[in-house]
């Protein structure tokens, strides 16, 4: 098996092509559209690093994955579809609990069944390539991990040893869950087990890390290691969340990443657009 990663230093995400030699076929972890909050102009930079490894190495995606409704970033998903038609678009079934509290919360004309998605799966289900789908919420309700051979994805529930674990503050998130989770599936797994993570936010400037393996999680994790209880790590964790700001690309990622990477459909002046909900304080 082969692991192709590229890391958007604009917001500090990873995408992988994971595939096997002498193989077409491949699938895509969270691909990244660049979206410049100032101007608001939508660019295909980083989706476009995809898709020439894609043709150089004449690799066809099956599936696309999304690992959760990304906070930080709009999906490249829909790129990626456009120029591979027959690739699915996939994610957890529990992402109809993240609809369920933001097609409402944006006022989106929106169905909150996972329609927009091409495949929403099951916890363990096993996917194409063998990939078997892992949920792993905590972050948010619809987080899961992948497991693929000796690899694991996982997203925002676990990152390098040295940054711990995503925050668990959004709506429906829980440290309690994310422990449960991290405990239960990804350490679990065999200490060989190699780990990708979706984000590194190279603490101390370092350089870009992105594989650990769980026997390294286990050992040093700065979050959750295997001596942490699951009280100390909610404590620690929810500390540490109050002290976060919002992530910069909050509200324009989330409308965007809930309907699976759909931009808006343009309005009758032919422009697309997308909601900011106001929070008044005081006598407006």
């Amino acid at each position: 098996m082969k692991i192709q990663e590229f890391f958007d230093q604009d917001t500090y995400t990873l995408t992988y092509v994971v595939y096997q030699e002498g193989s077409k076929e491949c699938v895509v972890i969270d691909p990244v559209l660049d979206f410049d909050p100032a101007s608001g102009k939508i660019t295909e930079t980083s989706v476009n690093q995809v898709l020439d490894f894609l043709t150089t190495h004449h690799l066809k995606p099956v599936m696309c994955l999304e690992t959760h409704a990304h906070a930080d970033h709009l999906s490249g998903s829909q790129v990626l579809k456009r120029h591979y038609q027959d690739m699915k678009v996939g994610i957890s079934e529990r992402i109809t609990l993240v609809q369920k509290v933001f097609v409402p919360a944006f006022h989106l004309d929106a169905p909150s069944d996972g329609r927009q998605f091409d495949y929403l799966f099951k916890d363990h289900e096993e996917l194409e390539m063998r990939c078997f789908a892992m949920e792993t919420p905590g972050h948010t309700p619809a987080c899961s991990s992948y497991l693929i051979e000796d690899a694991v994805f996982t997203g925002d529930a676990l990152f390098m040893p040295d940054y711990g674990v995503g925050r668990c503050d959004f709506p429906a998130g829980s440290p309690e869950d994310l422990y449960d989770s991290i405990t239960n599936n990804i350490y679990t797994l065999p200490d060989h087990t190699r780990v990708f993570t979706g984000h590194d936010y190279q603490p101390g400037g370092r350089p870009v890390q992105f594989e650990s393996s769980v026997k390294e999680q286990k050992e040093s994790n700065l979050f959750l290691n295997r001596t942490t209880s699951k009280s100390e790590f909610v404590q620690k964790r929810t500390a540490r969340d109050k002290s976060l700001p919002a992530p910069t690309l909050l509200l324009p990622s989330i409308q965007v990443n809930v309907l699976a990477g759909h931009l808006p459909e343009p309005e009758s002046n032919g422009t697309r657009y997308l909601r900011l909900p106001l929070k008044i304080s005081g006598t407006p």
